[in-house]
């Protein structure tokens, strides 16, 4: 017997919820004293951010080469 997957339609796009849980981890790393759990807070946060920015990269058009 197979697992039944859960499927549910994402409302935001992806570059939407990874910025949403990057301002979300940065708000509560705001309200943390220095330590592990504000700075992995952090790092998840800027991890999201570079996922975005690379998947804006990614789904860019392609633009032909000139010349040859």
């Amino acid at each position: 017997m197979t697992a039944k997957r859960n499927r549910r339609k994402q409302t935001q796009s992806l570059q939407e919820r990874l910025a949403a849980f990057a301002e979300s981890a940065r708000e509560r790393a705001r309200n943390l004293p220095p330590g592990r759990e504000r700075e992995m807070l952090l790092q998840r946060a800027r991890q999201n951010e570079l996922t975005s920015n690379l998947t804006d990269w990614l789904s860019a058009p392609v633009y032909p080469r000139r010349g040859g």
